[in-house]
């Protein structure tokens, strides 16, 4: 008997629900079923070949696998419609009106039915495969209508790349709702209306006020607003009690008076240029401030609302968002972490071209930096200053990246402001039901140049006089909603009068005010902390921690639990670090820095750590987090401290991403500072990826935004014969950008120093970064060592003296930093040089100056002080110690020479380079430098 027979008695309407669910997701249909189609799915030439699949004769049959099977022309014809509904779901996009300004380009091969296997005789027939669009059976002519409007309309979507079957159902039925068009109540149209006339009437007021200033509008995209407006509206009710939003300067200035409540007033403070009432910061240009506030929502529901700083550098500000994001929910979300809702507003060149974006995308689900979905807006001008979007990008749409991550994305015409904030609607509750990213594309346009006083006419005159005509988006949507006889005409006009009578008041109000005062970002996060200046930077702060509380944090990390198998090599060094705290009393510089994270979680702390692999280390000292032999059950020992388990302690291995991981753990410190938030660069110099978070936040925040951020960077760093990129941390970059009081920066030499330093970032009662250039061979030399006493006992020690030095005796006082003191003394002893006293400045910045002027002055018989570093003579700390310090300028330098790469890639002519270095801090007839005129 033919095992196809059954083809006969089948109903049509089966087989469409069948194959449809088949071209969703082959695996979820039954085994003979998804052969049958397999063999039958002849849309694809490649899949034709491979699947052995030829035409038959009879063109009512087809040979499948070797057998011929014969078709019923009905269901034939069923299954070229569904095919037909399949390229409108996969292909509808690329054929929208979502262009206002521009002719979307052709594409092909298009939807026309013949492409189908279907012709015109077939439009009045009547399809069950219209049940699987909502409709039930349909004519095609319907089918085709219905599927117009859902994907070839005002709104493009794409989805069907996604992978999971339930979410791209949950996607259809939504799609399919009233043809994926809103049906919205004459209130709610009005609202749209109004907020649409407050971004238009707010551009239009300053663009007349403040002619030729700067301040990037938001006009041709405004339906921004209304859409901002629904979301924030429509979580609120869905459950959401934060918003974190980052987002670059187009716009931004309608954003934070329109959508986060920020007066006017201050806006036009910041516009007349006045100077600030606080003199311990500089300020920043008005669009790239943030803000909080509480926002009430329509239905009385309370929204706390931040927008984050952001530089020039557009992209930089989604990692800074996803770790304010992060940071929120464990403080006080960890239950439901879709209650912080984060949205990024990109612009589309932007979006397309900073490869940080990538890198944010690809964190999205990672356990370390997910943050339960975010909702990105591109506000699309189609150009990018004066770049056209063909020069742009090399995908379709500079949306293309969201497929990264399998996320849908929708197309939209700004102009349509309904469309816009109906897919704002499918965004929301997309994100609240599957906690994934969702992305929406507003494709609108840009009414004037790159900024207000540049002239868009020079390169793209042609798009820029069908500008000049076009309407924007509040009076196109007024005459739709007069159409409908929702509205009159001298509605719009009052709606305008009243709101920019208000921006007049405000206008007048700001100009009796003096001077601009700046809110803080966060301010309920930072109650209790204090802005400081560099002297109580030097104020010593009480780091020392109890003993007996110490004994029982090192007995819990030194102790694997029990019943669970190790690799021996793990069992050994666990065993050692009992042995070197519980007999030798020797600290090596693992147990020092687990000791700090211990004793601060301890005391109430959580401890932040994340960068590329962090948790075992790059070079194998740390083991924070420890993996059972056979099952990989990883056992964090830092967080079974039993009554002592007061913080918590998250580690993280990062993506291969220095960039967007340096600027959420900024972000996550920005949003949390009592927790000790830890960024680890795999090599010191890796930390190149990431120097516009460096440039742009770390070293700089606090002066443009009134910013503090404890954020720690520990940069492995030391001339160890291993190149180029694995020798230094370029020390000089971060010290170049030190200035009066936005920063530590520490090299220090004992695991007890390390210890103090860490915690002195959580004792104080201010926050600075702290950039700590780290061992690599000292982790493990014998000499670097400490005692527990000295942990308990001790404090951080801006400089070291030299334990064994006599005053009176010493000839050359040596001031030097980090692991080339350890090279230093072993030439020392080893030559019993008496005579010689090495000197570590633990804190390269602020300069200990009265700590070193005593040292100096305590060898004040010494006949000659030498600066000693390993670095060349234009990397290390020596032009920062001439730049911050009068004394500097008489010191002897030894040093490398000049050199453009930091250290020579052969080990043999790197170990040369530094042997002259100690030679000549020992004996400065040995000078091999030799001095450019």
């Amino acid at each position: 008997m033919d095992k196809y027979s059954f083809l006969n008695a089948v109903h049509t309407s089966f087989f469409s629900e069948m194959y449809d669910k088949y071209l969703v997701s082959p695996d979820s249909v039954e085994p003979s079923w998804r052969a049958f189609f397999q063999g039958f799915d002849f849309g694809m030439e490649s899949s034709l070949d491979e699947l052995d699949i030829r035409p038959a004769e009879n063109a009512g049959s087809a040979l499948i696998n070797g057998q011929q099977v014969e078709i019923p022309q009905s269901l034939q014809k069923e299954f070229n419609v569904i095919r037909l509904i399949d390229g409108y779901r996969s292909r509808g996009h690329l054929f929208t009106e979502t262009n206002p300004v521009r002719e979307r380009r052709k594409y092909e091969p298009n939807l026309d039915v013949t492409n189908f296997g279907l012709s015109q005789e077939d439009m009045d027939t009547v399809f069950d495969a219209g049940s699987i669009i909502g409709i039930g059976a349909s004519s095609l002519k319907d089918i085709i209508k219905h599927l117009e409007s859902i994907y070839c309309d005002a709104i493009g979507v794409e989805y069907m790349y996604i992978r999971t079957p339930d979410r791209i159902q949950w996607i259809q039925d939504w799609l399919n709702v009233n043809d994926n068009h809103p049906s919205y109540s004459a209130d709610e149209k009005k609202n749209i209306l109004r907020k649409l006339n407050e971004a238009v009437s707010f551009e239009s007021f300053l663009h007349t006020k403040y002619v030729g200033q700067k301040r990037f509008s938001l006009e041709g995209g405004e339906s921004l607003i209304p859409a901002l407006d629904m979301i924030i509206e429509k979580a609120a009710n869905a459950g959401v009690k934060q918003v974190v939003m980052g987002m670059a300067h187009r716009g931004r200035l309608s954003v934070l008076t329109n959508i986060f409540g920020k007066s006017p007033k201050d806006i036009f403070s910041e516009f007349d240029g006045k100077d600030y009432e606080e003199t311990i910061f500089d300020g920043d240009v008005k669009y790239h401030l943030g803000w909080t506030s509480m926002r009430e929502t329509d239905s009385g529901k309370m929204m706390n609302m931040n927008i984050a700083p952001n530089p020039s550098h557009l992209e930089t500000v989604n990692g800074i968002v996803e770790g304010i994001a992060r940071a929120k929910q464990d403080a006080s979300h960890q239950d439901n972490n879709s209650e912080v809702l984060p949205i990024l507003v990109h612009g589309d060149a932007a979006f397309a071209g900073q490869g940080v974006v990538y890198e944010i995308i690809q964190m999205a689900r990672l356990d370390g930096y997910q943050t339960g979905g975010t909702i990105h807006i591109v506000v699309n001008n189609q150009i990018g200053f004066t770049t056209n979007y063909l020069d742009a990008r090399s995908s379709t749409y500079c949306t293309d990246i969201g497929k990264v991550t399998l996320s849908p994305v929708l197309h939209v015409n700004a102009d349509d402001a309904e469309a816009v904030v109906h897919a704002a609607t499918f965004a929301l509750e997309y994100r609240m039901r599957f906690k994934r990213d969702v992305f929406l594309d507003l494709l609108g346009y840009r009414k004037y140049g790159h900024n207000e006083g540049d002239e868009p006419k020079f390169t793209q005159p042609l798009l820029y006089k069908s500008i000049s005509k076009h309407q924007n988006p509040r009076d196109i949507y007024a005459q739709k909603l007069i159409a409908e006889g929702v509205i009159d005409e001298a509605y719009v006009k009052n709606l305008e009068q009243e709101y920019k009578k208000n921006l007049e008041e405000d206008l007048m109000d700001s100009r009796k005010i003096e001077k601009t005062r700046i809110t803080p970002f966060m301010q309920d996060e930072w109650e209790g902390f204090k802005l400081m200046e560099e002297d109580a930077m030097l104020k010593p702060i009480n780091t020392s921690y109890s003993l007996k509380k110490m004994d029982k944090v090192a007995a819990s990390i030194t102790k694997l639990p029990e019943g669970k198998k190790f690799l021996r090599k793990l069992e050994r060094l666990v065993q050692g670090r009992h042995k070197m705290y519980f007999e030798d009393n020797k600290l090596d510089w693992a147990m020092g820095e687990l000791l700090a994270y211990g004793s601060l979680i301890e005391e109430g702390y959580d401890v932040r750590m994340s960068g590329q692999d962090v948790e075992r280390g790059t070079f194998s000292h740390r083991h924070a987090v420890i993996k059972t032999e056979m099952h990989e059950e990883e056992v964090t020992l830092l967080n079974e401290l039993g009554d002592q388990q007061n913080g918590k302690f998250h580690i993280y291995n990062s993506l291969l991403s220095e960039y967007a991981v340096m600027a959420f753990d900024y972000g996550y410190a920005m949003a949390n500072p009592k927790t000790l938030t830890i960024w680890e660069a795999q090599f010191g110099d890796f930390s190149n990826g990431a120097q516009i978070v460096i440039d742009q936040y770390l070293s700089s925040a606090e002066d443009k935004w009134k910013l503090q951020n404890g954020l720690v960077l520990l940069l492995p760093h030391g001339y160890e014969g291993q190149g180029a990129e694995h020798s230094s941390a370029r020390m000089e970059r971060y010290l170049q950008l030190c200035a009066k009081d936005n920063m530590y920066v520490a090299d220090v030499t004992t695991p007890a120093n390390m210890f103090h330093l860490l915690r002195r970032q959580m004792k104080a009662e201010f926050r600075k970064p702290l950039v700590v250039f780290t061992p690599k061979s000292l982790l493990r030399h014998p000499k670097v060592v400490s005692t527990k006493e000295e942990l308990a006992n001790g404090s951080f020690q801006e400089l070291i003296d030299d334990p064994t030095a006599t005053s009176g005796k010493t000839k050359t006082l040596v001031l030097c930093t980090g692991k080339f003191y350890y090279d230093l003394l072993a030439e020392k002893e080893e030559s019993k040089r008496d005579d010689v006293a090495l000197v570590r400045l633990e804190q390269l910045f602020p300069i200990p100056v009265a700590a070193l002027q005593k040292v100096i002055k305590k060898y004040n018989k010494a006949e000659e002080i030498v600066w000693a570093q390993e670095e060349p003579r234009n990397m290390g700390a020596w032009g920062h110690l001439l730049m911050h310090l009068e004394e500097a300028k008489d010191f002897r330098v030894a040093s490398r020479r000049f050199y453009g790469a930091p250290a020579a890639g052969s080990a043999v002519r790197s170990k040369r380079r530094h042997q002259e270095v100690i030679d000549y801090v020992f004996d400065k007839t040995k000078d091999n430098f030799v001095r450019k005129k």
